[in-house]
């Protein structure tokens, strides 16, 4: 099991973010539309990407390894998208 490097926190962003229509889609089919939108108005300050990230690109980032109580365990090898 791969260990965690780093602990960010999601933070809340009010009202949705843009996000990739192939990432909403590929987190859709996975978890479903209702939880979705939710997760389409979070957003993490990712340490990989040195920016901010909304939070349905970093669940489908390789480094992404869970979400627990609002926090994002992370593996910190690199950011990239899975799935593309």
């Amino acid at each position: 099991m791969v260990e965690a490097k780093y602990y960010v926190r999601v933070i809340d962003a009010g009202k949705p973010l843009r996000i990739r229509k192939e990432i909403s889609e590929i987190v859709k089919n996975t978890l479903g539309g209702k939880i979705v939108q939710k997760m389409k108005r979070e957003y993490v300050d990712c340490p990989l990407a040195g920016k901010q990230v909304p939070f349905l690109e970093c669940y489908l980032c390789v480094s992404f390894i869970r979400r627990v109580k609002g926090e994002v365990h992370c593996a910190g090898i690199e950011y990239k998208i899975r799935h593309e």
